[in-house]
C-alpha cells in the first residue's frame, strides 16, 4: 500500500492494541497501554466520530483500485470482503462464514453467510463477489494491486487478453452461498492477500450505471459494510450512518466523518480546539503530546524510503548509488526532524509484521548494521563510481533532483538528505515538489525509462500479513511497483538481479513457510547491498484521541474490521 495489511500473523510482543476505555482516561506506555473503567455511552446525537483525512480528497473510494491508506480507512469501514484482516493481525472471515483448502492446495472454497445484503437491501450472493475479484484482474479496470491475485488460474492469461475473463474457470459461484477460487499452483499466501480491499464485493448495478463515477453515487446502495454513505463532497469528506442491512453486529456510532482536515500543522491545532475526536502528532509537537493522557502510539507498519532509477545517471552506476546510501545519517534523521518519532532502519520490510520472519540483522551496504552512515567510505565509493563512469569531477555529474510530495514533514526530510549529500559528498541536488497524484504519475513513469526520475522518496504499508507484499510485489519480473527498473537495466549487477526475481517466483509458489522466509530474507538482504531502496525508518502511529471515545483499537495497521468499528462509542 502506498503511504500506503487463519492464525495470528503478528507476534504478540510487537503488536501494542491500545483500547480506548473512556472513564478514567488511557495513557499508553512504551510497549503497552493500561486502561480501566467502563464509562456509559452519551446519547444518540452525540456518537459522532470525526476522523480528519489530511489536505487533499481521496484519489479513489473504489476498493479494486485504490493503494493510499486514507482509502484504505474508509473503504475497510464501507466494504467488505470474503476475508479481512483484523487489528490483532489475524485473518478473520467476513462474508465467508468458514473456508477449505483441497488437498492439492489449488481450490479455495468459500461458503457465504447467511443474510448478506448491499447498503440498498438487495442480495449479495456468490455471483456478486466473483464479480468483483474478476473485476479487479481485468486489464480494462487498470488496477495497479491486481498482481495481488496473480496466483489465481490464467491470471497471466486475462492480462494479456488471451482470456476476456475467469468468471467459470478460476473464479466460480456454483451456487449463490458458495464460492470458490481456483489457483494455478499451490501458494502461501493467498488467503492473507485475499484480505487486501481488492478483493472486496462492489455492487454490480451502480457499477453498470455509473461507470467509473459509481464512487461518487454509493448513497445509492453500493457498499456492504457496517456504515453506508450518507453524503460524499471531494472538498469536505466522507460522512457515514450505520448501515441497517449489515449482517454483522451494527455500530453504537450515528455518524462517522472522515474530513478533509488540512495539513498536519492544522490538522493537530484542530484535534486541540475540539473539531476532530482524532488526530496525528507533528513531530515538533511530540513532547508535549506525550505529556497528555489522550496520546497513544503504536509502531506502524510502514518504511519509509528512498529510491533510485537504474536507468538514469549517474544511478545506473552501483557505487554511486551506495555512496547516496551511506552519506546519510539515518539515526541523526530520526533524532533532528522526525523528534525521534521512529525507528532508522537498515531493512525494507518492517519490525513486527509476522512472526517467523528475522530480519532485524539485515545490512546496510557497507556490510554493518550501523545507522549512522558511512561518510569516508561513501566519498571512496563515489569517486570509484564516478572513475567508472568517466566523471572526472563532481562538477561533471549531470543535474541530480530528489522528488518529493507537497507536505511539510516530508519536505523537511528532503532538506536535511540534500544537505547530508552535499556535506558529505559535495553534490549539490535539488529538491522537486509536486502533488502527490503528480508524482505517483511520474513514479509510474519511470518503468523502463532512462528519461524518467533519478530519485524520489516514497512509502509502503503493509497490504497483507506476508513478506511477499513487500519483496515480490516490489522485485518480481513485470510488477507495477517496479519504478527503480530492478532487473530491467543494463547494469553489471542485473544478472544477479534477475537470479533473484527467479528464486522470488520460487518463493512465492512454496507452502514451506520457513523455505519461503529464507528466500524472502535472502532477496531482502541483496536489494539493499544494490540499493534497490535506501531504508531511511519505520514510523510510529502517533495519534490523539478525544478521552470521549471508547472502543477503539489503535493496531498498526491503523484501520478496523467490522466487528471492531462495532466497538466504538462515544461516552457522556
Amino acid at each position: 500500500m502506498r503511504n500506503r495489511l487463519i492464525t495470528s500473523i503478528i507476534p504478540t510482543c510487537s503488536l501494542v492494541v491500545l483500547l480506548l476505555l473512556a472513564a478514567c482516561g488511557t495513557a499508553s506506555t512504551p510497549g503497552g497501554s493500561s486502561a480501566t473503567g467502563q464509562a456509559q455511552p452519551a446519547s444518540a446525537d452525540k456518537q459522532v466520530f470525526r476522523w480528519p483525512i489530511g489536505n487533499a480528497d481521496f484519489i479513489t473510494l473504489d476498493p479494486g483500485l485504490a493503494q493510499y491508506a486514507n482509502s484504505i480507512l474508509v473503504i475497510n469501514s464501507l466494504f467488505t470482503g470474503l476475508v479481512e484482516l483484523s487489528g490483532k493481525g489475524e485473518i478473520i472471515h467476513v462474508l465467508a462464514a468458514s473456508h477449505q483448502v483441497s488437498s492439492d492446495g489449488l481450490t479455495y472454497t468459500f461458503p457465504l453467510r447467511d443474510n448478506l445484503k448491499f447498503s440498498d437491501g438487495s442480495p449479495i450472493t456468490a455471483d456478486d463477489i466473483v464479480y468483483s475479484i474478476n473485476r479487479t484482474l481485468d486489464p480494462a479496470n487498470k488496477s495497479e494491486v491486481s498482481f495481488y491475485f496473480s496466483a489465481i488460474k490464467d491470471y497471466d492469461k486475462l492480462q494479456s487478453g488471451k482470456v476476456k475473463t475467469l468468471i467459470g474457470t478460476s473464479l466460480l459461484a456454483p451456487d449463490p452461498k458458495t464460492v470458490k477460487i481456483i489457483l494455478g499452483q499451490p501458494t502461501g499466501y493467498f488467503l492473507a492477500a485475499l484480505t487486501y480491499t481488492a478483493s472486496y464485493v462492489v455492487n454490480r448495478k451502480l457499477i453498470e450505471k455509473y461507470g467509473n463515477k459509481w464512487t461518487d453515487h454509493m448513497d445509492e446502495g453500493g457498499t456492504s459494510g457496517p456504515f453506508k454513505v450518507e453524503k460524499y463532497s471531494h472538498t469536505v469528506g466522507i460522512s457515514e450512518v450505520p448501515d441497517p442491512n449489515y449482517f454483522g453486529e451494527k455500530p453504537k456510532l450515528q455518524k462517522l466523518q472522515f474530513l478533509i482536515g488540512g495539513d498536519l500543522d492544522v490538522e493537530y491545532k484542530s484535534y486541540l480546539s475540539g473539531q476532530f475526536d482524532y488526530s496525528r502528532v507533528p513531530p515538533i509537537n511530540i513532547q508535549e503530546a506525550k505529556a497528555r493522557k489522550d496520546y497513544h502510539f503504536v509502531l506502524q507498519l510502514r518504511t519509509w524510503y528512498i529510491t533510485f532509477n537504474f536507468l538514469t545517471p549517474p544511478f545506473d552506476n552501483i557505487k554511486i548509488r551506495q555512496a547516496f546510501a551511506l552519506a546519510i545519517n539515518k539515526e541523526l534523521l530520526n533524532k533532528s526532524v522526525l523528534r525521534g518519532t521512529a525507528h532508522a532502519v537498515n531493512r525494507f520490510v518492517p519490525t513486527g509484521a509476522f512472526t517467523g520472519y528475522d530480519n532485524q540483522n539485515i545490512k546496510g551496504p557497507d556490510g554493518t548494521t550501523n545507522l549512522t552512515g558511512n561518510a569516508d567510505l561513501a566519498k571512496k565509493l563515489l569517486a570509484e563510481g564516478m572513475q567508472e563512469k568517466g566523471y572526472k569531477s563532481i562538477a561533471d555529474l549531470p543535474p541530480i533532483t530528489y522528488n518529493d510530495r507537497n507536505q511539510k514533514q516530508t519536505n523537511d526530510i528532503a532538506a536535511f538528505i540534500v544537505q547530508q549529500w552535499k556535506d558529505v559528498l559535495g553534490v549539490n541536488v535539488k529538491i522537486n515538489v509536486l502533488e502527490l497524484s503528480k508524482l505517483n504519475e511520474q513514479i509510474d513513469a519511470t518503468k523502463n525509462n532512462p528519461k524518467g526520475m533519478q530519485l524520489w522518496y516514497a512509502g509502503w504499508g503493509q497490504d497483507y500479513p506476508d513478506p511477499q507484499d513487500w519483496l515480490s510485489v516490489f522485485l518480481a519480473k513485470g510488477v507495477e511497483q517496479n519504478g527503480y527498473n530492478y532487473g530491467q537495466n543494463n547494469t553489471s549487477a542485473a544478472t544477479e538481479q534477475q537470479a533473484v526475481q527467479k528464486q522470488l517466483e520460487q518463493a512465492d509458489v512454496l507452502t514451506d513457510q520457513k523455505q519461503r522466509f529464507d528466500i524472502y530474507l535472502d532477496a531482502e538482504q541483496k536489494a539493499v547491498n544494490d540499493v534497490t531502496w535506501v531504508p531511511l525508518y519505520q514510523p510510529n502511529i502517533d495519534r490523539m484521541i478525544n478521552p470521549k471515545v471508547a472502543g477503539f483499537v489503535l493496531s498498526p495497521y491503523e484501520s478496523l474490521d467490522p466487528d471492531e468499528w462495532a466497538q466504538v462509542y462515544i461516552t457522556q
